[in-house]
């Protein structure tokens, strides 16, 4: 009988050598998505700010998944969130954004924000799935076709 992976959410820096190569994964993945230039890529030095947490999913030691919170003014901002192809459809989004959400719990809960594209249509249903409706563009987003701003309440 073969043993089922561990999975591990924690804190993590996101220019470890394990860590970097997936950041590089996902520039590429939205690179691909949007290939006329409406990413803005967070660099590994601004998810290392200290208004900033960046957590991973490990799977036994390995990381699988990532995301960031960014706290501001009067909410906290969901970025970079992504999970490697050869994970997908196992329910590690809905994990990880259940842990970005404890974490943000944890520290008083409030105002969540979060800006995603027209074409990542899984990450639309995750969002909408976990209670985040749509809301005016907010902080840096502005108006744009291709881009679509949500909110929720942490408690």
């Amino acid at each position: 009988m073969q043993k089922a992976p561990r999975l591990h959410f924690g804190i993590d820096d996101p220019d470890a050598p394990d860590v970097s190569p997936l950041i590089r994964e996902l520039d590429g993945y939205l690179t691909e998505l949007y290939p006329t230039g409406n990413i803005h890529p967070v660099t590994a030095e601004a998810l290392k700010a200290p208004n900033v947490t960046f957590l991973t999913a490990r799977i036994d030691g390995t990381p699988v998944a990532c995301g960031a919170l960014v706290r501001h003014d009067g909410y906290v901002e969901v970025k970079r969130m992504y999970v490697l192809p050869a994970c997908r459809g196992l329910g590690l989004g809905k994990q990880l954004l259940d842990a970005l959400e404890a974490e943000i719990a944890r520290a008083s809960g409030g105002l969540v924000r979060l800006e995603t594209g027209t074409a990542q249509t899984e990450a639309l249903e995750l969002y909408e799935h976990a209670g985040y409706r749509r809301c005016p563009p907010f902080g840096e987003h502005r108006a744009n076709p291709r881009s679509i701003c949500m909110e929720k309440a942490i408690q």
